[in-house]
């Protein structure tokens, strides 16, 4: 495993239409490939990640550890993701990070501008999947699964300012009319994600290889046809 000094670590992202593989050095975003297709995110990850050794130099010996963005998001995106992360730390004998996507959208979104940040991650109808949080990160509203309408966030909206970002503030923005409610533009990426998981593997915050799964905030349910 490599030391501090040297902290290589393979990040997986395919939680959305848009799957990234990065390399990231001490929290720093060394490069990455995306692949914009989501139906082929399985068939992306094996030879973008070989590419992405390649070209960084970068071989996967050298990983101190391999961090996966673990849900909520799409179903099969994520187990596509966890599954290939698993693949590699078994057979490097490296530890796992998992990362919460709500989380990553919330930190990388963080201003003085608003007293509280809302991702939303779009989901059926008017639901998303969200959560609220402080600007030191605290979570006010654990990440959940929410069919939104006019009354949402009421209470918070009375005395804070808060800032709703990601894929599923578009339609929040529709039926929500209350003057605390902000509505930036989103901008967490693959630099937030290497800076969040290089604080989890400073704290040891190492996922179960044998037991991990995603983090889909509720019960997957299967549509194909037996």
């Amino acid at each position: 495993m490599a030391n501090a000094a040297t902290t290589y670590i393979l990040q997986i992202n395919t939680a959305f239409n848009e799957a990234s593989i990065g390399i990231g050095f001490n929290g720093t975003l060394v490069d990455e490939s995306i692949n914009t297709t989501q139906q082929e995110h399985a068939g992306f990850l094996q030879p973008a990640i070989q590419e992405l050794c390649k070209r960084t130099g970068i071989g996967l010996k050298t990983l101190a550890a391999v961090s996966v963005m673990n849900g909520p998001g799409s179903y099969t995106g994520l187990r596509v993701g966890l599954a290939a992360a698993k693949g590699i730390c078994y057979a490097l004998k490296i530890p796992l990070i998992c990362i919460n996507t709500l989380d990553w959208i919330a930190f990388g979104n963080l201003s003085d501008n608003i007293d509280l940040v809302c991702p939303m991650i779009d989901a059926r109808r008017m639901e998303v999947f969200t959560g609220l949080y402080s600007r030191e990160m605290n979570r006010i509203l654990e990440p959940a699964a929410l069919v939104l309408d006019e009354h949402s966030f009421a209470a918070q909206l009375v005395e804070k300012r808060i800032g709703f970002v990601g894929n599923g503030a578009a339609k929040w923005k529709e039926i929500c009319a209350h003057s605390n409610a902000i509505f930036p533009e989103s901008v967490e990426d693959s630099r937030h994600f290497s800076q969040m998981t290089l604080v989890a593997y400073q704290n040891k915050q190492f996922a179960d290889l044998a037991y991990a799964e995603p983090f889909y905030t509720k019960e997957f349910f299967n549509t194909q046809k037996k």
